[in-house]
């Protein structure tokens, strides 16, 4: 095999990693597109500069991609779950053992600092045990018929599935998707977010040394058009989209053209419910992590915090004397807490939605502006300061609409029936959250709150174990967990007569 781009990340550092090497891969390598047309530059976000120049792919390439899984799942699929599950437990060991390498790259092409990157790894390399474990328990059912006849089920693979990632969780993303597709006998044909197309490229080189067989999960570089070309695929039989609303409702569309199954986690704008009976250090810890991670580029982050009046100046107090504490600038130091926003574009949208509170009447506690660090080198990076909103109201536009960036809105309640209205008053229903000491009420809003997690007295822990996925417009379908194997298999049921068949003619 080629050289792996983790083979030159051991000396890199923020602003010195060029990558020039071709970023698809299928048939068992890296491919270059035949044309070098509407190349488009990616940029590392942490200083503003090129790190490489991602060609899309067209029709010719994802047929080839394509034709390359199928011929995959053809030999994967007659494998047994068990034979299937050492090869998943070998690419498992092979992520932990480079686990310090991938988070490097992950940080250099997403701008999330390190810490966070190497916890993402760590989730991967989980998840490929989990459904790893799960390949050899996929059973059916046996179901006696009177006269001694019976059935039975048998759960079978899909064939070529797509995913499409995210840019906030490249490699993860990656692993989120394919490990349960693989799991179940399928093959992947992945397209990463083309702002982050590396890391997928090293999930790739992790398969194939592993010994699954060539073409099983291929990647495809693009953007919009490479991903329309995957959904109206006929060999395609389901579609996983990561990503916004918009272009979730596209995805959809068009695999509905080919009645293909589509799993969608979208986007979301999730309330964080405070009340003054809380354990008030865990429910600001909370807070926090509800809006700061990955830069608040994470689509089930509960940026609506809604807090009890009683409690609400000490709440504020604390909460912005920590978010001021944050620590922005190169995210390959151990010691930064928050590195830089994916581009420039995503960086202007966030410090526009402050710009539009403050109009709208909000107060800027902390933070809303563009970040400068210290370091010459990061001076074109895509920094913002963490920022804290209050005096927000429900009819704001931060307060409606998914920001994607590091910006807390503060919204003041009395009462537990006010709240859970004002909480559901949204488009979206990927994720919630409740700090109460009253374990009656922490359970009776949690099953009031339409969302499809709800966070009692933490926020955004999501282990591989708990199934994730969004109710309303925030997608359907599950990531993770046990049930996910239903969304990436079919049920047959076979019918089976001992005896003679009864003749009514």
């Amino acid at each position: 095999m080629a050289q792996s781009i983790l083979d030159t990340i051991s000396g890199a550092s923020t602003g010195t990693l060029v990558v020039t090497e071709p970023l698809n891969f299928w048939a068992g390598k890296r491919v270059k597109t035949r044309e070098d047309k509407n190349a488009e530059p990616v940029f590392e976000p942490a200083t503003g500069r090129v790190l490489c120049q991602l060609v899309p792919c067209g029709a010719e390439e994802v047929e080839e991609a394509i034709q390359s899984a199928h011929s995959a799942y053809v030999k994967w699929s007659k494998m047994s779950g068990m034979e299937r599950a050492r090869v998943m437990l070998e690419a498992a060991r092979i992520i932990r053992e480079r686990r310090e390498k991938i988070a490097k790259l992950e940080v250099i092409n997403n701008g999330k600092c390190i810490t966070e990157a190497l916890v993402d790894v760590d989730v991967a390399w989980q998840t490929m045990e989990f459904y790893a474990g799960m390949a050899g328990t996929l059973t059916g059912q046996h179901i006696q018929l009177p006269g001694g006849a019976f059935a039975y089920t048998r759960r079978e693979a899909l064939g070529v599935c797509v995913g499409i990632g995210a840019f906030n969780y490249p490699f993860q993303i990656s692993v989120t998707k394919s490990a349960p597709a693989l799991a179940c006998g399928n093959a992947m044909v992945f397209k990463p977010s083309p702002m982050t197309p590396l890391t997928a490229l090293v999930m790739a080189e992790i398969y194939k040394e592993a010994g699954v067989p060539d073409g099983l999960f291929c990647v495809v570089q693009g953007g919009a058009e490479t991903g329309t070309l995957l959904c109206h695929h006929p060999k395609v039989a389901k579609v996983s989209f990561t990503g916004s609303v918009p272009t979730g409702k596209k995805v959809m569309e068009m695999s509905a053209k080919g009645v293909k199954q589509v799993t969608l986690e979208l986007g979301g704008k999730s309330p964080l419910i405070i009340f003054k009976d809380c354990d008030l250090e865990n429910a600001i810890r909370g807070a926090l992590m509800a809006n700061f991670l990955t830069q608040g580029q994470v689509c089930c982050n509960g940026t609506r915090v809604f807090v009890q009046r009683e409690i609400m100046p000490q709440f504020l107090e604390e909460v912005v004397k920590r978010t001021k504490a944050i620590s922005v600038g190169d995210p390959l130091l151990d010691g930064t807490r928050m590195g830089a926003l994916i581009s420039k574009p995503q960086l202007d949208k966030a410090l526009g939605f402050v710009t539009q509170a403050k109009k709208e009447g909000a107060k800027a506690l902390c933070g809303g502006d563009p970040f400068v660090p210290t370091d010459p080198k990061l001076k074109g990076g895509y920094f913002m300061s963490p920022c804290v909103l209050e005096n927000c109201r429900d009819d704001m536009t931060c307060v409606k609409e998914e920001i994607f960036g590091p910006v807390m809105s503060v919204l003041s309640f009395d009462s537990e029936d006010e709240v859970i209205q004002r909480a559901n008053n949204t488009t979206y229903g990927l994720a919630s959250g409740v700090f109460t000491r009253d374990i009656s009420r922490a359970h009776r809003v949690a099953e009031r709150l339409e969302a499809g997690t709800c966070f009692i007295n933490n926020y955004n822990n999501s282990p591989v174990e708990m199934p994730f996925g969004g109710y309303k417009m925030s997608g359907f379908g599950r990531e993770n967990g046990q049930v996910t194997i239903e969304y990436y298999s079919q049920l047959k049921t076979v019918v089976v007569e001992l005896g003679d068949v009864e003749n009514h003619f």
